[in-house]
C-alpha cells in the first residue's frame, strides 16, 4: 500500500477511541484501513458482529 493511500484511508485507534485519517500514531493501536471515517468509528461494532457470527458457527458446527 502507498504512503498516498495509507494517508487517505481512515483508522480506528483503540488506545484514544479516536478516528484518525492517516497513520497518525503507532500502528499497534490502529484497527483498520476503513473507506470512510464512518467505518471506522464503528470498528469495535463490527469486530463484536464479526465475533457473534463465528461464536454462533462455532456452536453450530
Amino acid at each position: 500500500m502507498t504512503d498516498e493511500r495509507i494517508e487517505s484511508q481512515w483508522w480506528y485507534n483503540d488506545k484514544t477511541g479516536e478516528v484518525e485519517q492517516g497513520l497518525k500514531s503507532t500502528n499497534r493501536h490502529h484497527i483498520g484501513p476503513f473507506a470512510t471515517r464512518d467505518e471506522a468509528a464503528h470498528a469495535l461494532d463490527r469486530i463484536q458482529s464479526n465475533n457473534e457470527r463465528a461464536d454462533a458457527a462455532d456452536t453450530e458446527g
